[in-house]
């Protein structure tokens, strides 16, 4: 059972990045890209007419993740309140920017809006990909520290960063140059999917800009994806053991590298539909392969006191997660339905759809 709830809180997480992600992407071209007010407007829409759909899926996935595996959920949204707390309010100034840009019409409103939701989707991209960048680096659990543990073992407190900026510290910060690179790589994958999605739901004039600008971050994406492994090895030289230990696991990288080369290739070929699962293989291949590289460790230890969390320490009884799993059913259909019910209304071009302000 701890394996079932493991794949799907981890499925609805990466469904979440798809659907959300392209929100973020969007953000991050209309704040640095989108000039005319029409585009600013059409791109805006482009997310505006989804992001409160999509974002049901991380909410769903924090109560699955509460439900199954309490210990985990303690631990995490107690060690990283800080960054939590940042996430917050970042999600909470890109919904209120969507919402309010057209309320005036005012350019001095307009933009002070504009800059919220672009700032706030740039900071959001960055700072899930520096989580993902804690997940897989692991955190110092206990807080252990000159042969004594603070906490209990399966606690533990980040600044959001040290002196040392390192992710080789005894007690590493939530930011250093590990997780900042990771942040990064985020940006991009992200920027490509939000580029993808204005390209097939939009006719923003700056679609041909767009088109170029998929290609050269694809080129960025394989740069720093090579150079990711590389550090990623000097961070832990253990990381690659999963998949030589479990040879299908194989299977999340080549779903990975299957869509990087797809968005490389984008200038071969114009189905639009296609760019954009190109870009949803990248996340999910790239989200899939790091937590497939630490399984079923869910938090790894910078210590070697304190184990690190599994999924097989930290999940509730076997009970629980049995009834669980009934409500999980329904919940699940209810999701799917109100996905496909809103992907229906909004359906092809969006530019002239009412925003509904």
């Amino acid at each position: 059972m701890e394996i079932f709830w493991y794949l799907l809180i981890t499925l609805v997480l990466i469904i979440f990045f798809i659907l959300d992600g392209y929100d973020f992407g969007t953000g991050i071209i209309h704040l640095f890209l989108a000039k005319k007010e029409k585009d600013k407007e059409v791109i805006a829409k482009a997310a505006g007419l989804f992001w409160d759909s999509n974002e049901v899926w991380f909410v769903a996935a924090g109560g699955m993740l509460f439900m199954a595996f309490p210990t985990y959920y303690a631990s995490v949204f107690s060690g990283f309140y800080l960054p939590l707390i940042i996430v917050l309010w970042l999600i909470i100034f890109r919904a209120i920017g969507l919402e309010l840009r057209a309320q005036f019409p005012y350019e001095m409103w307009k933009n002070i809006w504009d800059k919220a939701f672009g700032v706030s989707s740039l900071l959001l991209a960055l700072f899930f990909g520096i989580a993902l960048g804690n997940i897989v680096r692991g955190v110092n659990l206990g807080g252990f520290e000159n042969g004594v543990s603070a906490y209990e073992a399966h606690y533990f407190f980040l600044p959001l960063w040290n002196s040392s900026f390192s992710p080789l510290a005894e007690n590493p910060g939530v930011i250093d140059w590990f997780t900042i690179i990771i942040g990064i790589i985020s940006v991009v994958t992200l920027s490509l999917h939000g580029a993808n999605w204005i390209i097939l739901k939009t006719n923003a004039s700056i679609n041909q800009q767009l088109k170029k600008l998929v290609f050269k971050l694809s080129i960025v994406q394989a740069i720093l994806t090579f150079f990711s492994l590389f550090i990623w090895f000097k961070v832990n030289p253990n990381c690659f053991n999963n998949f030589l230990d479990k040879p299908y696991l194989v299977v999340f990288p080549l779903i990975y590298f299957t869509g990087l080369v797809g968005l490389i290739l984008v200038k071969k070929h114009q189905n639009f539909s296609r760019n954009f699962i190109f870009s949803s293989l990248l996340i999910f291949g790239g989200i899939a392969s790091s937590l497939a590289s630490i399984f079923p460790v869910i938090l790894p230890s910078t210590n070697n006191v304190n184990a690190p969390l599994t999924i097989y320490n930290t999940s509730t009884t076997n009970y629980g997660l049995s009834v669980a799993l009934n409500w999980a059913i329904v919940g699940i259909i209810l999701m799917i339905a109100y996905f496909i019910i809103q992907k229906r209304l909004r359906k092809g071009k969006i530019d002239e759809m009412d925003y509904g302000h």
